[in-house]
């Protein structure tokens, strides 16, 4: 989710819980073996073994077109330690589309058994290639072909957002249809798109079939999501995670990951970006916090990351008086 969950959300949302892994934003592939710094910017993590701070595993993704490129930038990823390489078959995008990259290429499924016969050569055994697709571009009568096309490749991995690019973000997502491409797959298939609810996630797994989930925007909007999909189903918890504390749209508990988000933020984005940043979040927020909604409009107009810090330290002296005096560090 390019220009949203990046490095500094994951790292907030990892620290509540539940998740087993996480996949990067996009690493925009073109004509050229990126500098390692590309990568690190965009995946940090990797300079910690290709983890969150709270230990979740992280993926590096990649997006373009020709095979021969995107192999070169999967071993240079391989060799940073990321752990696995995934491959964005359903960036929506007009901008990524009109340039050969995401969904666009659900069009040629010969074209996806050649980036990811290449990828998949490129990289040792040992390094999981994955990737994430639509249910086509304009239509969905070809998404097994797809499918297959990338499990022929040697995908062991495929993540399904159940909508096609015209679809957009629209509801509903067509689970039933990522069914359909189970059927035909020996490789574990992921099913996403639209899980909003612990609800959404039960009907979600019973439609597709799928015995993983991949969660988005409703992660975003809920961070205590994970946690309830997975208390709800009975799933075990991995080793060394340790239980979230969150509870769903209880603001007194969240604010000290609003907090963490902004000194993030404010350490990683640019001046003129942070107060917009902090906004992009809390409109998510307001599906599952009635006080996320207050303060998205007492933020809505605010533009300098000073008015914000002051904002954000009348909230702490206001749910934590005790530590009203204490210093605090937002930038």
């Amino acid at each position: 989710m390019e220009g949203l969950l990046d490095s500094v959300l994951r790292d907030v949302l990892t620290r509540v819980g539940g998740f087993d892994r996480c996949v990067a934003e996009f690493i925009r592939v073109t004509n050229r073996l990126l500098p390692p710094r590309v990568f690190l910017r965009i995946v940090p993590e990797l300079m910690r073994g290709s983890r969150t701070a709270a230990g979740v595993p992280v993926r590096a993704q990649l997006l373009g077109s020709d095979p021969a490129c995107m192999a070169d930038n999967a071993a240079r990823l391989a060799e940073m330690g990321s752990d696995g390489v995934d491959l964005n078959f359903g960036c929506p995008a007009k901008v990524v589309n009109r340039h050969g990259g995401g969904a666009v290429l659900l069009k040629d499924p010969e074209q996806l058994q050649r980036i990811v016969e290449a990828v998949r050569g490129a990289v040792p055994p040992d390094i999981v290639v994955s990737a994430k697709m639509r249910l086509g571009f304009e239509h969905d009568r070809d998404a097994q072909l797809c499918a297959l096309a990338i499990e022929t490749g040697g995908a062991s991995e495929l993540v399904v957002h159940a909508r096609t690019k015209a679809d957009g973000y629209r509801p509903p997502a067509y689970w039933h249809r990522v069914a359909d491409v189970r059927s035909v797959l020996k490789i574990p298939v992921v099913a996403n798109g639209e899980i909003w609810t612990v609800g959404d996630a039960r009907r979600c797994l019973l439609e597709s079939g799928a015995s993983a989930l991949m969660l988005g925007r409703g992660a975003v909007a809920d961070p205590t999501l994970a946690w309830q999909v997975r208390q709800s189903l009975s799933w075990p918890r991995p080793a060394g995670m340790a239980a979230g504390s969150l509870r769903g749209g209880d603001w007194p508990s969240l604010l000290p990951h609003l907090f963490h988000f902004w000194q993030g933020v404010s350490e990683r984005v640019e001046a003129r970006a942070r107060a917009g940043r902090l906004k992009q979040w809390l409109y998510y927020l307001r599906r599952s916090s009635p006080q996320a909604q207050i303060a998205y409009q007492e933020l809505r107009t605010v533009v300098h990351p000073e008015d914000v810090a002051r904002w954000l330290a009348l909230q702490r002296s206001r749910a934590m008086p005790q530590a009203a005096c204490e210093p605090m560090l937002l930038g």
